[in-house]
């Protein structure tokens, strides 16, 4: 059969849920994954791209709704990349979600399971995030209509989202419902100013422009901070003026705000973490609290983006390490030391280990501010780090926390863990995929004793997951 695409698919009914949100409909024994729909669902489907093995496609028309979809409450729905399951019901998002994890470990990890429990659920389905980052650009996506005018009538700067698959198209977003508000008021407000004082907006092509993202970090204390970030046409000496005139513009119409900040990157990538950020007002740090601790986070600081959900995910983590109090933990990837200090009461000692310095940094300041005595934090890399002469000098973990990035773990890490041979790892990941993988090596002494999925991010496909392992 041909491989072009532009082919219709004709009421096809749509299967199951896949991986990154899709759905399965089949075609002629032919998989072909579509996103924005729902299993029970009857759409004509026109293909986008074919492969030896599957075909993606996208529903252009409904002649059936399934029985138990939602109507989505964004009107961005559909266009936007973000939140794609909102037509979902959530108590059936949970349930796709643990049975992600469990396909993953079936298919990669090939180990033997605990029974999975059902996926610990968020409380806020909306307004969950504590940080969102938009894009300036020159290039807006247009609308059909727009594009099929003759004379261009229309602005093409936009502040919002990427597009799906575009890394220079933008799309304007009006209100945004995952971060609580004046969130969606600051932004608005920039995108009116900038325009009215017809600031340039990036260019991703020709990286030109001034205004580059906007980054909006909020804490379930009521503080927030505004950084904007500006491309390298802001290193000119009459761009100054401009900058300042903005964040003054944003300070005065925003007086509750903790803190401004912006950062000038010249870079060809919208990353700041190695570069300097200017304070313009405020406090340059915002202060988070988790049970009894705070965290004082700045603008290059991770912290997981669902407050609220972190603390019971770290409550699972903290239960798996069955801590008496007497032990060593040695907490990996510990970032700004949110689970380090977390766990600080619960055990003798805790060794952070993390790669960004500032992070570390920050990881002491939050043991210091939260009289933490019995934490210490090391930078480096965590493959070189964890050596026997750390573990001389800091004596052999009873437990290793490790929370990795998405990609997981670097194979000499999980080497050194199968050497180190401690009784338990805690393995909390938001990449059930490349958790199956680490732990398939690490099932030659670990043996997975439990699981625990956590809904961090709902409306999507993501799951974060915790895991125990215990030395066989």
């Amino acid at each position: 059969m041909r491989r072009t695409a532009n082919e219709l698919i004709e009421r096809a009914t749509v299967e199951r849920m896949a991986a990154e949100g899709k759905c399965i409909v089949k075609h002629n024994e032919r998989v072909v994954f579509v996103p924005f729909v729902a299993p029970g669902d009857v759409v004509d489907v026109y293909t986008t791209r074919k492969k030896k093995t599957y075909w993606e496609g996208k529903a252009v028309n409904f002649h059936h709704y399934a029985e138990d979809r939602v109507e989505p409450f964004c009107e961005h729905f559909g266009v936007c990349g973000g939140c794609k399951w909102q037509h979902i019901p959530y108590p059936q998002q949970l349930d796709y979600k643990r049975q992600q994890v469990i396909d993953h470990f079936e298919r990669i990890a090939k180990v033997p399971l605990p029974e999975v429990p059902a996926t610990l659920g968020s409380e806020r389905i909306t307004y969950y995030r504590n940080k969102l980052e938009y894009t300036f650009s020159d290039q807006r996506w247009l609308t059909r209509e727009e594009l099929a005018q003759k004379e261009i009538t229309y602005d093409r700067r936009a502040l919002g989202f990427h597009m799906p698959g575009s890394f220079e198209k933008v799309l304007p977003i009006r209100h945004c419902y995952l971060q609580a508000d004046p969130s969606n008021a600051i932004r608005l407000e920039i995108d009116r100013y900038a325009k009215e004082h017809n600031i340039s907006y990036y260019n991703a092509r020709r990286h030109k422009g001034l205004l580059r993202t906007l980054m909006i970090r909020s804490t379930s204390t009521g503080e927030m901070l505004v950084l904007v970030q500006f491309g390298g046409d802001a290193q000119a000496e009459e761009a100054q003026p401009i900058i300042t005139a903005l964040l003054d513009h944003i300070r005065v119409t925003f007086p509750d705000l903790t803190a401004v900040q912006y950062v000038i990157n010249p870079k060809k990538n919208d990353t700041f973490h190695d570069l300097t950020v200017q304070h313009h007002s405020g406090t340059p740090y915002l202060t988070e609290r988790m049970g009894e601790l705070q965290f004082r986070i700045s603008a290059q600081s991770f912290y997981q983006t669902n407050s609220e959900q972190a603390e019971r995910l770290y409550e699972v983590a903290l239960e798996m390490a069955q801590l008496t109090g007497k032990e060593y933990v040695y907490d990996l990837y510990s970032g700004t030391g949110t689970i380090a200090n977390f766990v600080a009461a619960h055990c003798e000692r805790v060794v952070g280990l993390e790669y960004v310095r500032t992070a570390v940094a920050d990881a002491r300041v939050n043991s210091e501010i939260n009289g933490i005595e019995n934490a210490q934090f090391v930078a480096g890399d965590i493959k070189d780090l964890l050596k026997p002469e750390l573990i001389e000098k800091h004596g052999k973990p009873d437990v290793i926390i490790t929370d990795p990035p998405r990609t997981g773990m670097h194979p000499d890490v999980v080497k050194q863990l199968l050497a180190i041979t401690v009784p338990r790892i805690v393995y909390i990941s938001c990449n059930p995929a490349t958790q199956a993988r680490d732990v398939a090596l690490l099932a030659e002494k670990y043996a997975v004793k439990q699981m625990q999925p956590v809904d961090m991010f709902p409306h999507t496909h993501h799951v974060e997951n915790v895991a125990l392992l215990e030395l066989k």
